[in-house]
């Protein structure tokens, strides 16, 4: 209760110190509709454009928050029925960097000369839209969404727009044209949020419409402008979208033949729709969905007792996927769409989805999702059902529940439902949650809680957080992720279930240098503390830390950190595949540094260093990368993790190594060829990925995908797969 108590006064004090300039008041841009057309060519000569209202400067955002941007750029926005037109003259002395031409590629954007538009339909500060391109042409497009204070996006989004990028001797220009039925809005709102960034990479800038402070991202949502509109747009035509595809395939598992073999082909066929049931709410629908052209996940070492997050990357879970993820903290969720449709790793066909998201008010969110799944193997067929609302509370708070429900053929089922307040304060200066969250199945009838709180604070300069969570044993979300309630018995081969509570407070500061002659953006120190105890109130594990960081102009990084541990053992566990290690009591420490280099040159650099004792014994270890740049069409990179483990005599010691070699090759900005190679000596295995898309029409794409896996020893095939697939975007 003290603890409680001392959280309450503390965020109380920090909100009378909080303040935040009214950027939607201070930077208003009137727009007015045009009644000639405009031609999307890069060229900006239409009558429109002399009609419409400019900005004429950008303020400066990082590394400094003060001032007005050094390089020129001037926007102008239009609109008519069907489009919302943004035009920006970008000027410059013509040494443009431009990582890549791929589209959706946050690291080819942010890291090339790049200009990007962010909109708020509702105003209401909750969601939004992005829409970027940078110098060569490349788009992105992202969902917006606030989680903790903190403005996220989601670049998986896919939905048709356009843009056209001329290059010019002393500028670049950008000329975008989105269709209001791409966007989500109320008919009725006569203003919107909107907010522009550039990227100015010859100086290592970001420049935005509004200015605030450097605390928050270039993109927040909390310090747009306002586009006030003359007349509201109406709500768009063509309210459905269907997307057929056709995909035909060959493979072979060597693993599982029993027997047989040779190759099995097959072809299969299926359609996604979207409908559009007000301007603001959406359902989409899946019929026997295909993703064999998702992304392949990354691979990592792992020297921890718990499983691995991987994120979702298959579309038809993502779009306002945020009405259904945002719930729980770190390292626990109540939902997370990867538990469907995918067993250890593995795909389990799924014959059919709809979700229903979207806006009813301009201050309620909704959610509905419903899942069938077929059967595999000895998994059998379930059905999945989503609900979850967010109601906007004040002026950025939300109140906002979930109900989730798994149901299997023979009446087993699995039940989660949860309700949190977030709190954040109008300048997004601090906010706090509070959640309380039930589980039930058939065979847990208590201690099926999960409450608690987290939160933080930020300014120019600091910047705090802290969370108190508490797990009963029986919160099962098999829908969910919550790695450390269970406890694997490397011995006896016995997973059990231990309630635990997680306190993580956490601070930093930074400095902020004022001389322009400085290398550095931004330095300064951080620590943090993060503690499990066991249902008795006893020590499970904690760590803390102290670190210190430097954040250079050129966008180079330099991180050292000190780490100390301690951990209380609950089961036998094997880390390395050797000998267990005992229950007991294990202190350890260890150094980390961790280096990337100038972004923005051809050839980049990126080292990381490890070394202390581990458990019982030692760990040392080093990670490097190199990344060259064939500017603009080719991006190619190595990464080599080597990790030592040495535990004490009779608990053996392994060296663990872990190779990732990416290309990335644009032949155009609607031809991309993407290949991914890894090899981990940890998992024993070695794969290729390689994915050829061909963007013949907007939002229709050809895809070419080969894949397989290896072991290690003698490089045996494990299964091999090549995929044809074919969709076509029909506006209806």
């Amino acid at each position: 209760m003290k603890l409680l108590v001392t959280m309450a006064l503390w965020a109380t004090c920090l909100s009378v110190l909080a303040q935040s300039p009214d950027t939607r008041q201070n930077y208003r841009y009137p727009i007015t509709k045009t009644t000639s057309p405009i031609i999307v060519d890069g060229i900006a000569n239409e009558d429109a454009w002399l009609q419409a209202s400019k900005i004429e400067k950008l303020m400066n955002h990082w590394p400094k928050d003060q001032g007005e941007a050094e390089a020129l750029t001037e926007v102008w926005t239009s609109y008519d029925d069907e489009y919302f037109y943004v035009l920006a003259k970008l000027y410059d002395e013509g040494s443009r960097v431009v990582q890549s031409l791929k589209r959706d590629n946050v690291l080819g954007h942010w890291n090339s000369d790049n200009f990007t538009m962010v909109i708020d339909p509702f105003n209401n500060k909750q969601s939004g839209f992005f829409f970027g391109v940078n110098a060569g042409g490349a788009q992105i497009e992202a969902l917006l969404n606030v989680s903790n204070g903190q403005t996220d996006f989601d670049e998986n989004w896919d939905n048709k727009w356009f843009s056209e990028v001329r290059e010019y001797e002393d500028h670049w220009l950008v000329e975008m044209a989105i269709p209001f039925k791409t966007l989500r809005y109320n008919s009725s709102q006569t203003e919107w949020g909107i907010n522009f960034v550039r990227g100015d990479m010859a100086r290592n800038h970001y420049t935005t419409w509004t200015q605030f402070p450097i605390s928050f991202g270039g993109i927040d949502i909390n310090y747009m402008g306002t586009l006030a509109w003359d007349t509201p747009p109406k709500k768009a035509e063509g309210k459905v979208v269907l997307i057929p595809y056709v995909a035909g395939s060959t493979q072979r598992d060597y693993e599982n033949e029993q027997g047989q073999t040779g190759y099995k082909q097959e072809i299969d066929a299926g359609v996604d729709a979207k409908i559009a049931i007000t301007s603001s709410l959406n359902l989409d629908l899946t019929v026997n969905p295909d993703f064999s052209n998702a992304d392949v996940d990354q691979q990592v070492t792992n020297l921890t007792r718990f499983s691995i997050f991987f994120p979702e990357r298959r579309n038809f879970f993502l779009e306002n996927g945020d009405i259904f993820s945002n719930f729980g903290g770190w390292e626990i969720q109540p939902f997370f769409s990867r538990t469907i449709g995918l067993n250890d790793g593995q795909q389990v066909p799924i014959k059919y989805g709809a979700r229903l998201t979207g806006n009813l008010t301009p201050n309620l969110r909704v959610g509905a999702m419903n899942v069938q799944t077929g059967e595999l193997d000895e998994l059998e067929a379930n059905n999945y059902s989503v609900l979850a609302a967010h109601q906007r509370v004040f002026s950025r708070s939300v109140v906002k529940g979930i109900f989730i429900n798994r149901a299997g053929q023979e009446g087993d089922y699995s039940r989660n439902g949860g309700l949190e307040f977030n709190y954040v304060h109008p300048s997004g200066t601090w906010n706090n949650t509070l959640r309380y969250h039930l589980a039930t199945n058939e065979n847990n009838p208590n201690k099926n809680y999960y409450y608690g709180f987290d939160g933080g604070y930020r300014d120019r300069h600091l910047r705090i957080g802290w969370t108190f969570d508490v797990v009963g044993e029986n919160y099962e979300t098999e829908l969910g992720f919550n790695p450390r309630l269970y406890n694997y018995n490397a011995e006896t081969e016995v997973t059990t279930r231990a309630g635990y509570t997680r306190i993580n407070p956490w601070a930093l500061y930074r400095f902020i240098p004022e001389k322009e002659s400085s290398k550095l953006a931004q330095h300064g120190l951080r620590t943090w503390h993060m503690g499990w105890l066991n249902t008795n109130g006893s020590l499970n594990e904690r760590r803390h830390g102290v670190g210190y960081d430097f954040i250079f102009k050129n966008t180079a990084e330099l991180r050292l950190n000190r780490l100390f541990y301690e951990i209380n053992l609950p089961v036998p566990t094997s880390l390395i595949g050797e000998n267990s290690l005992p229950v007991d009591n294990y202190k350890f420490a260890d150094y980390f540094m961790d280096y990337s280099g100038d972004r923005r040159k051809v050839v980049s650099t990126e080292l990381s260093l490890r070394h202390g004792e581990f458990f019982n014994g030692t760990r040392s270890g080093f990670s490097t990368g190199l990344n060259f740049r064939a500017q603009p069409w080719g991006t190619f990179g190595v990464n080599y993790d080597y990790n030592k483990v040495k535990l004490a005599e009779g608990f053996g010691e392994k060296d663990l190594h872990l190779i990732r070699m990416n290309a990335e090759i644009s032949f155009s900005n609607k031809m991309f060829w993407t290949t991914a190679v890894q090899y981990n000596s940890q998992a024993e295995n070695y794969n290729m990925f390689s994915r050829f898309q061909w963007r013949y029409k907007p939002m229709s794409d050809l895809f070419i995908v080969y894949t397989d896996n290896y072991g290690i020893d003698g490089l045996n095939i494990k299964n091999r797969q090549i995929v044809f697939k074919l969709t076509y975007w029909l506006n209806m």
